[in-house]
């Protein structure tokens, strides 16, 4: 394919058949779970097991409809978990397309990001440092381009590729392939293998898609749902054994023990987990920030220390060139401001500095500039060739083009960069270093992003250094200097002052200028009065910069690789550290983070891959919204269990209770599986969508240590539950000395434990507010689920045939009355003692402001 070609690339149509064709560019996946792979998964659990053994000795007791009845529970009870986490799958699959590598793509003409899995053949790709090759393809063109090729070879050392070479793999060929990482360079090349017909697809590897499991949350679930279940068949066997030897009839003695085991067993738990953990990584993704790993969401909560860059984050990436000073001139923005003709060859030696194809703000800036200025490639840069690019590198702030005229021996080096390498290029003097640094400062200090441009004139064309710094023997001259303004985001000092009250301190980490730096940062809130730069981190030693960090807020001119050790002295003094990244050499901070975040917007896929959060667009107030949603999660995630605790405790009190005083059995198999119809959507619709709590941004952050059911939050659902069994216990025992009839007993009972459930879910919306409060939040889900419960529980006690199938008998006016008497007390007793529990449980909480937030 010509240059000319590819810079048009192929038609969105065409390339739109051309997809569904031959499919996407992508590998199977086997982990992916479909309805019947659920379905058998759900027919595995000890509640369907229960619910069929129950039906068996209901048809072996001649009860044909109760076995019906339970057969078609059992059927619901595989829908409800089908339908929920297939929608959880529906989500997860969302969330995998979003994290997959991202291709830069030209269609129409036009340069477009878009999923690496809709590339198809003969699309025309770029790659730049740091991206991951999304399929098999040739170069067309490429400049200084190197690639790590250990993914498919196992050889660690990074390969360069040329268009004009003709080996068809390996070092200095033409050929890229899927899933090599770019290290240096840039190139465009044309697709000539997609999906499994790549050389990743021969061999079999696929991409590692997001965990769909949290596995702290599940270490801390496994026992306690093992309790339960061993509480449940101890109980069980034990009921079956003495009611089988006192009242004769074993088959009912197996129907009592499969209620009692039905009414121990907390089956909800593994649903609500799926549900909450799926759910609350789409709820973060409509606020354009993906969830790599959903172990991530439960860290959020605990977050101390936020680390973040400067340049996109906390400013808007949209770099205008403002200023340009030369030794005898000086240019600033303004409407019409002329150009001496000094300050447009500093302008043309940048541009000459710059990609042919920049896709660097900064470089976009000059771009602008210049062809606003020039209104076209000045003359001079229309005549040179570019013969080596020198990319950027950690070690050293600068890059640089060498330019050469067709048919000349001699070049000139073009180079910009930081003031400490260009400074370096120059070999300034003391003096000129000062003077520069002035001129430098005082840009700064207005919050001017500041770049040095220097020149190294006729240089002889024969074998190069291989990197920039070995340059510096060479005659470089300084050409001047480039101010640069990138406005601070309009939504982050309200997101970091919200940081601040939720006790979350706000580290800014960048490789700008000091005083650039120091400006930006008051301007965003930060504590700006110390700055410590890379060239001091460097020269402390671990233990003293463990000290440093407790009270720094903005590290300015810090090289990628100093980032780590930033990241794992906060960790040492025992932060939660989430850290932003974008570029290759962030990978290791942001994967020794707690919470790795990457800039999906600008990022490279390798800071993506190491990452657990992905903004996808480099908004820091994403990142607070993501925290707070976060904290939510957590609290609505606790509220559920919590709920699930307080309610198995009624039921199982009413499977017991009547065996102990020889009362009729009021719950049966079927009445508690009519219940789980009510408790797993109670849990996983209902609280999921509960609004976030009040002060979900007004408290410390939790500490990551503490358990998820915590001993004082599981004694108050305890409490919830044995009131509620307290209360209903009366009811049964009152009504029955009444001598009221056995089915009109057991639909009063029932009712009043169902009333009492839509209670407990009313209390257990939110820790701290009042019931009247909690009404004012919206959540349609609520008046939903209220509503349907409402109507099947009248259908079941006022509907002829649902009352046979039931055993009920009909509720009457008084005892309709007697039952929401008991039921509003329930809920009054619980409020009052819940403002009780949690005022002596709220802890004190003060900001010292000093510290960016840090609770005293």
């Amino acid at each position: 394919m010509t240059r000319a070609a590819a810079l048009e690339g192929l038609s969105s149509q065409a390339a739109s058949e051309r997809l569904k064709l031959e499919g996407f560019n992508e590998l199977p996946a086997p982990n992916r779970r479909d309805g019947f792979r659920i379905a058998l998964e759900v027919l595995r659990q000890p509640m369907f097991a229960l619910l069929i053994g129950a039906g068996v000795v209901y048809l072996l007791l001649g009860d044909r409809v109760e076995a019906i009845l339970l057969l078609v529970f059992a059927s619901l009870s595989v829908a409800i978990t089908i339908i929920q986490e297939s929608r959880s799958e529906h989500v997860l699959e969302t969330l995998r397309s979003l994290s997959s590598p991202r291709a830069l793509v030209i269609r129409d003409g036009q340069r477009v990001h878009v999923a690496g899995k809709e590339l198809v053949r003969e699309d025309v790709i770029i790659v730049s440092e740091g991206d991951r090759v999304s399929a098999d393809a040739t170069l067309i063109s490429s400049q200084d381009l190197l690639l790590d090729e250990s993914l498919l070879t196992g050889e660690s050392i990074p390969v360069g590729k040329s268009p004009t070479a003709s080996i068809p793999g390996g070092a200095d060929s033409a050929s890229i392939f899927a899933g090599t990482l770019v290290v240096r360079g840039t190139g465009i090349a044309s697709v000539h293998a997609t999906g499994v017909h790549t050389e990743m697809g021969k061999i079999g590897r696929a991409l590692n898609t997001i965990d769909t499991e949290q596995a702290h949350l599940q270490k801390q679930m496994r026992p306690f749902v093992r309790n339960f279940a061993i509480v449940g068949a101890v109980a069980g066997a034990v009921t079956v054994v003495l009611f089988g030897l006192f009242r004769g009839s074993w088959l009912e003695a197996v129907l009592s023990g499969i209620a009692i085991g039905m009414s121990l067993l907390p089956e909800e738990f593994p649903l609500v987990m799926a549900v909450f953990m799926a759910m609350g990584a789409w709820r973060i993704s409509q606020v354009q920030v993906l969830t790599r790993r959903a172990s991530a969401i439960e860290t959020l909560g605990a977050t101390t220390v936020l680390c973040t860059d400067k340049t996109g984050t906390l400013t808007e990436n949209r770099m205008s060139l403002v200023s340009i000073v030369g030794d005898s001139a000086r240019w600033d923005q303004q409407p019409d401001a002329p150009m001496a003709s000094a300050i447009s060859d500093i302008l043309q030696a940048a541009l000459l500095a710059c990609p042919a194809e920049p896709s660097d703000p900064m470089d976009l800036a000059i771009q602008r500039l210049a062809e606003h200025q020039f209104k076209s490639k000045p003359a001079v840069s229309q005549a040179l060739e570019l013969v080596h690019a020198y990319g950027l590198r950690p070690d050293f702030f600068a890059v640089a083009n060498l330019q050469a005229k067709a048919g000349e021996t001699t070049a000139t080096a073009y180079a910009k960069g930081a003031a400490e390498a260009i400074g370096q290029l120059c070999q300034w003097t003391d003096d000129q270093r000062a003077r520069i640094n002035e001129q430098a400062d005082s840009l700064a200090s207005k919050g001017i992003r500041v770049l040095c441009v220097a020149r190294a004139p006729n240089l002889p064309l024969g074998k190069m250094p291989d990197t920039l710094e070995a340059l510096s023997s060479l005659p470089f001259e300084f050409v001047g200097l480039l101010g640069f303004t990138d406005p601070l985001r309009a939504s982050v000092p309200a997101a970091i002052a919200e940081c601040h009250s939720a006790g979350i301190r706000v580290v800014m980490i960048t490789g700008d200028y000091p005083v650039t730096a120091k400006a930006i940062g008051r301007q965003a809130g930060l504590d700006a009065e110390e700055v410590l730069t890379g060239d001091e981190l460097e020269a402390l030693s671990d233990d003293e910069l463990a000290k440093r960090v407790k009270s720094t807020v903005i590290y300015a001119r810090i090289r990628p690789t100093q980032k780590l050790r930033i990241v794992q002295s906060l960790k040492a003094n025992g932060e939660v550290v989430a850290m932003t990244g974008d570029g290759v050499n962030d990978a290791p901070a942001i994967k020794a983070a707690n919470i790795g975040i990457a800039m999906g917007g600008r990022g490279t896929d390798v800071a993506r891959e190491a990452s657990a959060i992905v903004l996808l667009n480099d908004d820091f107030g994403s990142i607070v919204h993501t925290i707070r949603l976060g904290r939510r999660i957590h609290d609505n995630l606790r509220k559920a269990i919590e709920f699930i605790v307080a309610v198995h405790i009624p039921i199982a009190g009413l499977a017991i209770l009547p065996l102990a005083m020889g009362l009729p059995l009021i719950m049966t198999p079927i009445h508690i599986a009519f219940l789980e119809m009510i408790i797993d959507p109670a849990c996983s619709i209902v609280l999921e969508a509960e609004a976030e709590e009040e002060n979900v941004m007004q408290r410390p952050p939790r500490d990551p240590k503490s358990p998820l059911l915590q001993p004082r939050r599981i004694v108050w659902a305890a409490l919830q539950g044995l009131l509620v069994l307290a209360l209903l216990a009366g009811i049964l025992i009152g009504a029955s000395r009444l001598t009221l009839p056995e089915p009109d007993l057991r639909a009063l009972v029932f009712t009043a434990l169902v009333l009492m459930n839509m209670g407990l879910i009313l209390v257990n919306r939110s820790f701290s507010a009042s019931m009247v409060r909690a009404f004012l939040r919206p959540n349609r889900s609520l008046w939903i689920m209220f509503g349907a419960v409402l109507a099947l529980l009248t259908v079941a006690v006022y509907w002829p045939p649902a009352q046979s199938l039931f055993h009920f008998g009909r509720l009457h006016w008084d005892d309709l009355g007697t039952v929401l008497a008991a039921s509003l007390f329930s809920v009054l007793a619980l409020e009052t003692l819940k403002s009780l529990w949690f005022r002596s449980a709220a802890p004190s909480f003060k900001v010292n402001a000093s510290s960016g937030g840090k609770p005293l």
